[in-house]
């Protein structure tokens, strides 16, 4: 089955949020996310992106969703996918692979 395109953004910061002191950094965040997508959608077309909230590349959309997590002090990382939340802070693995499932991707059990 072909997938559209899907980009799933981590927003955050060099910085830990204040409310995630204890967990691990948003690149962290990033790099492990980007490896367990890879392992459980092996195959499939989605894109991983790191997004410095305080930094944010030249896309307007990410330069006012960067914004938004400033203003609302949500907890980041932030973990986006094509616009919608699927974690903060901490995000849940099953919340990411349940979103991606909406998209038509199939977890393989490896």
């Amino acid at each position: 089955m072909h997938t559209p395109q899907v980009e799933i953004c981590i927003y955050g910061a060099d910085v830990i949020c204040a409310s995630c002191v204890n967990l691990p950094s948003s690149k962290d965040t990033y790099e492990w996310l980007e490896a367990a997508l890879g392992r459980k959608f092996p195959g499939e077309t989605f894109q991983v992106t790191y997004v410095d909230i305080y930094n944010p590349p030249e896309d307007k959309d990410k330069q006012e969703f960067s914004h938004r997590v400033i203003e609302e002090d949500l907890f980041y990382p932030v973990v986006v996918i094509n616009g919608t939340i699927v974690g903060e802070g901490n995000p849940k693995l099953k919340n990411v692979y349940s979103e991606l499932e909406k998209y038509g991707f199939s977890i393989t059990n490896n």
